[in-house]
């Protein structure tokens, strides 16, 4: 199970902002750079600031800001023949820049660890990387859970209202990134068995 089910519902809530930015001119690509910008940026000023405990406010609204830019990228680029090969590159790696912009401040946040931030940070990566090598061998993208991109959004989304509103996290907390280490390492296998379960006809690639 993953949020990412939800997602078809969301859309239909854009869909008509979707077809006002494509009556304006605006390409799926601008929005997926948008959102790569906006989480870096803010990512930034979070982590130079970590001392301002309130700005982590800012990570669950710019998080749902992201989901709906997300979502917004997808209706144009499919529903307005907005689709590119460059499209496909920036929608991947925009997702994984994002992440780590996002997560990175949470190091500075007792108690947690850096080092799990970290390997938060790279599982969440792998996983997008073992749900694009669907095609690869014939299958489709995979977006098996249970920690996929929306549900990462929501835990964080959590843990920045958390820090914003208490300033300091209780010390169990800090059980916190081994728990989703743990639930990454399940969702990165769960797509390898999902791509490798489905039928394909395509030659197996070395």
């Amino acid at each position: 199970m993953t949020l990412y089910g939800l997602k078809p519902r969301f859309q239909a809530l854009l869909r008509p902002l979707a077809m006002y930015l494509a009556k304006q001119g605006v390409t799926a690509n601008q929005v997926t750079v948008l959102a790569a910008v906006g989480s870096v940026l803010l990512g930034g000023v979070i982590a130079s600031n970590a001392n301002m405990h309130w700005l982590f406010l800012l990570i669950p609204i710019w998080l749902l800001i992201r989901m709906a830019l997300n979502a917004l990228d997808g209706i144009l680029a499919r529903e307005f023949n907005l689709q590119s090969s460059l499209g496909a590159y920036l929608n991947e790696i925009s997702d994984i820049v994002s992440d780590a912009a996002l997560f990175s401040p949470f190091a500075l946040v007792a108690p947690f660890d850096p080092l799990w931030i970290g390997a938060v940070i790279f599982l969440s990566a792998l996983s997008e990387f073992a749900g694009v090598l669907g095609p690869m061998i014939g299958a489709s993208r995979r977006y098996d859970g249970p920690m996929g991109k929306s549900d990462r959004a929501l835990v964080f989304g959590a843990l920045g209202l958390a820090v914003g509103l208490a300033a300091e996290l209780p010390s169990w907390a800090s059980w916190l990134m081994p728990c989703l280490v743990a639930l990454l390492c399940v969702t990165v296998l769960n797509r390898i068995r999902g791509g490798l379960a489905e039928p394909t006809d395509a030659p197996p690639r070395n």
